[in-house]
């Protein structure tokens, strides 16, 4: 273990009724003990060697001492664990958890890789690796879901949504949107939600440039996972939810020929406002009396210039109140080809689209997706992928943890809740035993998932 140059130990020697001494000088203990429930997750989807086999190893063979499968194995564990940078790996490549989790001797085992190990690592992959990881990544999800489910998927729901990426340096294609008013990325991420879950689980994170169009690159997204989906589930109903930035023409066409349900948003304008302008004198009309919001619904036929054919526009004719605001109009407007009602569709089909804002606030919040500081545009893709995989990881983790209080809990929530327990490593000849601290409050969740995941009561 690398010593720390500072001096190592403090003391309170007047707050308590005794001096109290602090070293951090236990080389046998680790603060992220309930870590191996990630291996065991991570075992149920057969994520990480799958990913590794997407990259090729052009280093010389005699000088190599960490396989790619460890380094992205290592990294997306401290993503997991809360580890963000990988500059932590300076302290972390001798924690005895890690060293366990990559399948080394925790107290005898070698070191993981350090920080320019790792570095060298991020700006070594290149467009077509990335390519086959996001492909791969896809598939295991969906693979994944299919043994868990099996016949029992009738509708799968895909959501693309873009999501702000501040920069705050020379990263390359980092440019300026207006909408956000910053430099930044603008990363695009997908869900899949099977039947009616309330789970809507990661599937794609494709990195772009700052001024990219909501659109680009996602026809070829939708393409490769309807096809994928209808590979694993062949009688599904497939169901497709986008926001306003969607609603291109090629885009809708495209939905169109392969033969999806979707439910797209699109900005008003005033044809759409003319249609809808006799439900908005009713909602204007009811608000009065009520004083309160009100909103009825409607629908047309409607046509743009570049559209190649009529489609149905459902509508929203909604007046909004807030105390001490005055009332104001706020309409509507979702593009689909469903058959119900139009009030059914906007509130139990779109209007359910909302969940995901919850999934990308993990990632933001939960695994920091947004730490894109490597100078390279390719480096920074493989970091938002390795967060994907973290990601999915900690949702697999989730599911097990179904039948317990942590069910729904956020990824940062679980991570204090069941990794973040200090550990003490004691290595025998025969067994590797880890010492929890007995007071943990979520020792019972903790055992319960544990055995949900494969362990047994000892």
């Amino acid at each position: 273990m690398p010593k720390l140059t500072t001096t190592q130990r403090v003391l309170f020697s007047d707050l308590f009724q005794k001096p109290v001494e602090v070293q951090f000088d236990d080389e046998c203990s680790s603060s992220d003990g309930g870590a191996i429930l990630l291996k065991a997750a991570e075992a149920k989807l057969d994520l990480i060697g799958h990913l590794a086999d997407s990259l090729e190893d052009d280093r010389q063979s005699g000088k190599v001492r960490h396989s790619l499968e460890d380094l992205l194995a290592q990294r997306t564990y401290a993503l997991c664990c809360g580890y963000a940078d990988g500059n932590d790996a300076g302290k972390l490549a001798s924690d005895p958890i890690f060293k366990l989790l990559l399948d080394r001797d925790p107290i005898e085992g070698e070191d993981l890789a350090s920080q320019p190990t790792l570095s060298r690592f991020e700006n070594s992959v290149g467009p077509r690796e990335l390519y086959r990881m996001g492909v791969v990544l896809a598939e295991r999800v969906v693979e994944r879901h299919r043994r868990r489910l099996g016949r029992r998927v009738r509708r799968v729901t895909i959501d693309l949504d873009p999501t702000e990426d501040p920069t705050h340096g020379g990263q390359q294609l980092s440019l300026f949107n207006g909408h956000y008013n910053t430099w930044c990325y603008l990363p695009v991420v997908g869900f899949l939600t099977f039947n009616d879950e309330p789970e809507s689980y990661l599937f794609a994170t494709v990195l772009r440039p700052g001024n990219a169009p909501a659109t680009l690159g996602a026809a070829g997204l939708l393409s490769r996972i309807i096809e994928r989906l209808w590979q694993a589930f062949p009688q599904v109903k497939i169901r497709v939810r986008l926001d306003g930035g969607f609603a291109n023409p090629e885009l809708l066409d495209f939905l169109d020929a392969v033969g999806v349900e979707y439910a797209v948003a699109m900005a008003k304008n005033s044809a759409l406002q003319r249609f809808s302008e006799p439900f908005m004198r009713k909602a204007r009309a009811r608000s009065r009396q009520t004083e309160q919001t009100e909103h009825f619904y409607g629908e047309c036929r409607y046509k743009t210039k570049s559209w190649s054919c009529k489609r149905r526009v459902i509508y929203k004719a909604e007046v909004t109140r807030h105390p001490g605001r005055s009332p104001r109009d706020n309409p509507r407007f979702v593009i689909t080809n469903m058959k119900q009602r139009p009030r059914w569709i906007y509130e139990k089909v779109y209007c359910w689209r909302g969940e995901i804002e919850n999934r990308i606030k993990e990632l933001h919040h939960g695994l920091e997706i947004g730490r894109t500081s490597c100078r390279r545009f390719w480096a920074n893709q493989l970091r938002v992928l390795m967060t994907a995989a973290a990601f999915v990881v900690m949702q697999e983790l989730r599911l097990w943890a179904s039948k317990t209080s942590c069910g729904r809990a956020q990824v940062s929530t679980l991570r204090e809740q069941l990794i973040k327990l200090a550990a003490r490593v004691i290595v025998s000849t025969r067994r590797i035993v880890l010492h929890l601290p007995a007071s943990c409050p979520f020792a019972n969740q903790w055992r319960r998932i544990a055995c949900s995941l494969g362990a047994a009561y000892g």
